[in-house]
């Protein structure tokens, strides 16, 4: 495996997935990660032992799963891109048939992606970083409707490159919706997630609210902000005693919406 630093998060999440999949009351269930899993040479116990990572992952896939299922119900034949995609299984899990899927990563990612996830017809896999505008030249558009998500990504960038993406995206894209994944500025401070931690990985970027992205691109429009607590809310109900908390919901990540 030459995986190194935050590509190895990408390992991580596929197992908390897998992990929470064969807990007996589910959220969801991911068979595809499950059967990754359990062909990946790899010592898995730091994630075990993270349980603010896992139950975050938890948490995200939720709430993501939740929100691009609506999307797709609305938009049946929608193209959807899943910027720094790693191991994710989220096509797996809600395919309607119809959509077409495209995953962006690294070379180096990517490559070890396709060792255990094949891409199939509506399925493609592209070898480029977020910030190469190339990525976007091989989309083909088959119908008006463009979900771009952006999970698990941001909290490792600087505000260039978070202003380089949209930019890429407002540059070839006229109508489009972003679901981004965006960490408070606080919790880039003061979180420390071990297993994170030990890929030599780091937290560097966030923001408080979704709607300062449009200083960096007023072109699009802030729709609203999902803060993960509502899918932690699902996983974990005693949490609602205190998410609604302001000092401690401002302090989880969310999820911005934002269309053009």
């Amino acid at each position: 495996m030459n995986l190194e630093g935050v590509e190895k998060t990408m390992l991580l999440t596929l197992y908390s997935k897998a992990k929470h999949s064969q807990q007996k009351n589910h959220k969801f269930f991911d068979k595809k990660a499950i059967d990754v899993v359990s062909k990946i040479d790899y010592d898995f116990s730091v994630a075990d032992d993270d349980f603010l990572m896992k139950s975050g992952v938890i948490a995200r896939t939720i709430v993501l799963d939740e929100m691009v299922s609506q999307y797709i119900e609305n938009h049946p034949h929608c193209t959807i891109i899943n910027i720094a995609s790693g191991m994710d299984t989220r096509f797996n899990r809600l395919d309607n048939g119809l959509v077409r899927w495209y995953n962006v990563d690294l070379e180096n990612s990517v490559n070890f992606r396709l060792k255990y996830i094949e891409d199939s017809e509506r399925v493609t896999t592209l070898a480029y970083s977020a910030m190469d505008p190339s990525w976007a030249d091989e989309i083909k558009i088959e119908s008006g409707n463009v979900l771009l998500i952006i999970e698990g990504l941001t909290m490792y960038l600087n505000q260039n490159d978070v202003s380089d993406i949209l930019k890429i995206i407002n540059d070839n894209f006229r109508h489009c919706t972003i679901f981004v994944e965006v960490m408070p500025p606080a919790s880039v401070k003061n979180v420390k997630e071990k297993s994170v931690e030990d890929t030599d990985s780091k937290f560097t970027w966030g923001v408080q609210k979704g709607n300062e992205l449009l200083k960096m691109n007023p072109n699009f429009h802030w729709i609203k902000d999902v803060n993960l607590f509502d899918g932690m809310n699902v996983y974990m109900p005693f949490t609602r005693l205190f998410s609604w908390l302001p000092f401690i919901k401002n302090k989880m990540d969310y999820i911005a919406v934002l269309e053009k």
